[in-house]
């Protein structure tokens, strides 16, 4: 069994469509049938998040951590007591490839980190997506981590030790912990995921906190 986890913090305006590429990336034929287990970690929501999710064939699990490290743990914990032997990792303001699960596990790995591209670049102002394409490097061999793109062996995330009770940079050391560990992973740039480059981020200091200290370039 695959397990799909994505952590939700009010996020009504992009969750459905989240959900809806999941469902299709779940039944790719390389997949050969193999059941994939999507679980939604509603974290705090006070939105309509849980009723979104309730509406696709899909598993919720509601807590109150608010705390991004914990409540992927908390998903990948729940999964692997099921016997999940694959872990994928995204985000609930993000679209994923329909091939994206498996490619994943076609790289025969211990874990994949992918890159993301964002599509809509109206909310920040001009030269912040020049700025970003700067110091981006969309490309096989690439450092770039992100949750909103990850994916782990059952066995290589118990070995690494799981994700910390991080409130941010959560998925910077799940990775640095994998590599000390001898985790093999492959850094690909093949399956790219679709991501919000919103000012109202969810998580402080992650992706979109990044972007809006491109707005005005360094000194």
């Amino acid at each position: 069994m695959i397990g799909i986890i994505v952590p939700v913090h009010n996020e009504e305006q992009l969750l459905d469509a989240c959900i809806k590429s999941l469902l299709v990336a779940s039944c790719h034929e390389r997949l050969n049938n193999e059941h994939v287990k999507i679980l939604i970690v509603l974290d705090d929501c006070t939105d309509t998040s849980r009723r979104i999710a309730e509406a696709h064939p899909v598993t919720t699990l509601v807590c109150a951590h608010r705390n991004v490290g914990k409540t992927r743990a908390q998903g990948a914990d729940h999964l692997l007591a099921i016997g999940a032997r694959w872990l994928a990792f995204t985000d609930a303001d993000s679209i994923v490839p329909g091939s994206w699960l498996a490619d994943q596990l076609g790289f025969e790995v211990d874990a994949v980190c992918g890159i993301v591209e964002v599509t809509d670049w109206s909310e920040h102002p001009s030269g912040v997506r020049e700025r970003y394409d700067a110091h981006y490097t969309p490309v096989d061999g690439h450092r770039h981590i992100h949750g909103a793109n990850l994916g782990v062996s059952s066995e290589a995330y118990r070995r690494a030790g799981g994700f910390r009770a991080l409130p941010t940079h959560e998925d910077v050391h799940l990775v640095a912990d994998l590599e000390s560990s001898g985790a093999v992973i492959k850094w690909t740039a093949a399956n790219r995921v679709k991501t919000s480059a919103r000012k109202n981020c969810r998580c402080r200091e992650g992706f979109g906190d990044y972007l809006s200290s491109l707005a005005e370039p360094a000194g």
